[in-house]
């Protein structure tokens, strides 16, 4: 049986390292969109080490899943606009 306890530092370290996660995620597909092998290598390395954090936090708590998603959520929109704002982001698919 799933707890409802919800520890608030956990929430947010979820929120955060999936938000995180998923800038990783689409840095890792700019670079290797971008045919950056060294630069695609490295985002997916940090991809998958921050996503242990949060996965080990949600398997233990079924609940953690709404925190990720969220933290989900937001690091994709916040790199995605990051780098649609990039000097050189006429280079990179926008959509």
């Amino acid at each position: 049986m799933t707890s409802l306890a919800i520890d608030p530092l956990i929430a947010l370290g979820v929120v955060l390292a999936t938000g995180v996660t998923d800038a990783a995620y689409v840095f890792f597909n700019a670079a290797v969109t971008a045919r950056h092998r060294i630069r695609a290598a490295n985002w997916s390395a940090v991809w998958y080490l921050l996503s242990a954090f949060a996965v080990i936090k949600y398997t233990e708590n079924a609940f953690y899943v709404l925190f990720a998603a969220l933290g989900s959520w937001l690091g994709a929109y916040a790199s995605v606009t990051w780098l649609v704002r990039r000097p050189d982001a006429q280079t990179l698919p926008h959509r």
